[in-house]
């Protein structure tokens, strides 16, 4: 796929197949994130890929909003270092925001589709994932095939007109 058609067709999918996914294509997606840029190239994430069902089931439970997590065939937990100020949270956010895009592409681009989701309980997360203190699980992307429909281009997005979005120039 081309890097513009992977852009029109991802779409964020909570509803996974049973097929699973080979490890070369797991492998390509996580070096998407590896490669991507940071803040004085400080490149401040692990990856943790979970794919045991039951890591899967708890990890879904870190956060309200994660429960695509136990679905999928796989997720990427983003770890990071616990910020120390507001300045490196931003940075930090950034960072691990443009690893977490780069990581959706590649996999759209290989059909599989993605959800993202933010972790709260990260007491649990410590447990299921096994990171050490002065980390904590940023995000958390999960990885399958859709089970509705494979991915393919948008045509019509839900998304604002881009005459309202774009300025040139000035506001």
């Amino acid at each position: 796929m081309e890097t513009w058609d992977a852009i029109r067709s991802r779409r964020d999918v909570r509803q996974f197949s049973d097929k699973p996914i080979p490890d070369a294509l797991l492998e390509r997606v996580l070096d998407a994130g590896r490669r991507a840029p940071s803040a004085g190239n400080l490149q401040p994430w692990d990856f943790v890929l979970v794919t045991d069902r039951g890591q899967l089931l708890t990890l879904a439970g870190v956060w309200q909003g994660a429960g695509h997590i136990a679905g999928a065939q796989a997720a990427i937990a983003l770890v990071s270092s616990v910020p120390n100020d507001p300045m490196q949270r931003s940075v930090l956010a950034f960072d691990l925001g443009q690893a977490t895009i780069l990581m959706a592409l590649a996999a759209a681009d290989l059909g599989i589709a993605t959800a993202h989701s933010a972790a709260e309980d990260q007491q649990k997360a410590r447990i299921v994932l096994g990171f050490p203190e002065g980390k904590f699980l940023a995000f958390m992307l999960s990885l399958g095939y859709p089970a509705d429909r494979p991915l393919a281009i948008i045509h019509k997005p839900d998304r604002r007109p881009y005459a309202d979005v774009v300025h040139h120039g000035r506001w």
